[in-house]
Parts: C-alpha cells; structure tokens; sequence
C-alpha cells in the first residue's frame, strides 16, 4: 500500500490540490530504476514514462541553478538543446547528491513538480502525444497518472525540443509520403 503520509508524496498531494488536481498515486510492486522497469511494471509503453531529470548550470561562487527536464522514457536529452532552449552557456546533468539537494527527492523518485526550491522546468514535447503520462510520486516506488496538459499546468513546464530523436518513434503519427519522380523535361 503507498505511504501517502510519506513526506514527499503528502507535497505533491498538496502542490497538486492547490492547483485543483487530485492525483491517484498507485504504488508498483517494487522499486524500479529505469524507464524501461517503470513501463514495464506498469504496463505502459515507455514513452509514457516521464523521467525528471536534473541539470545545472554553473554560477559564479560555486552556485548551482537547477532545470529539470521532464523526458519521455524512450529519449534522451541533447545538452545542446538544452543550452539553446534554456540560455544556458554551460550545463551538465547534476550528480545524485545535487539533484537531492536542489529538489528534496533523491534519483528514481524525483516527482515532477513540488520541488524543495524553485526550479525552471522544462518538458519534453513527446510527452504530448499520449492521453497519459505515469511520473514519480516522490519515491522509487509511487507513481501517478497525469494528462500532459495537466502535468504542464502542476509543473509549469515549458514544453520544448529538449530530447535527442530517437530512432523509435520518432516520426510516431506522421505520415511520410512518397516523393513523386518526374521524367527530365517532361512535366510529369
């Protein structure tokens, strides 16, 4: 059964109901730690899996900013994207111990929003293809289903091209047609 007295859930819960969202966080049946287990466990396809993924950009002094991209199971994020969608000049994916720090939830259960601090987010745009997404409640273990309009609304996520295309799916729902080869000189 999932622990909703669980401090990092009972912050989404509250994050989420002030906003006008009840979320139905579902325990898995055990710790998962990628977004292949997730889907798996959940009997989703992986690019319904949101990973939140941690990034900072450097400051002078030793100061970190945080951005958190949301990312479909099934991509990756391109560093450069990152740079030129966020305005950062350097950035690079924050350790264990900083992405703890910087958002109140250790890797595997980074939910994506009701962060410890502001954090910029952003959110991947193959995440709007799906009804639903499933992202982490707070734990290695809790999850919640979630519209992607709604997960954008709870996170205030910029939606932008932040992921790398993956061969799988990439062109998924675009139909591609058939050049048309004319004959030289002829017109047709």
């Amino acid at each position: 059964m999932t622990d909703l007295l669980h401090p990092g859930i009972q912050n989404l819960i509250e994050v989420a109901s002030r906003k006008g969202v009840t979320l139905d966080i579902r325990l898995m049946p055990h710790a998962v730690h990628t977004a292949e287990e997730a889907a798996a466990a959940l009997y989703a396809e992986l690019g319904q899996i949101v990973k939140s993924l941690v990034f900072v950009a450097p400051r002078p002094g030793g100061r970190l900013v945080p951005i958190v991209c949301l990312v479909s199971g099934r991509n990756q994020v391109d560093l450069s994207l990152l740079a030129a969608v966020s305005g950062e000049v350097a950035i690079r994916q924050a350790t264990a111990t900083e992405a703890r720090d910087l958002t109140g939830y250790s890797i595997g259960g980074i939910p994506p929003f009701g962060h410890g601090r502001d954090v910029r987010i952003l959110m991947d745009q193959d995440l709007s293809g799906y009804q639903w997404v499933w992202a982490a409640a707070g734990t290695d273990r809790d999850v919640f289903r979630v519209a992607p309009r709604t997960l954008r609304m709870l996170s205030n996520a910029l939606v932008a091209p932040v992921a790398k295309m993956s061969s799988v799916g990439a062109f998924a729902g675009v139909r591609i047609e058939p050049q048309r080869q004319f004959a030289a000189g002829t017109g047709i």
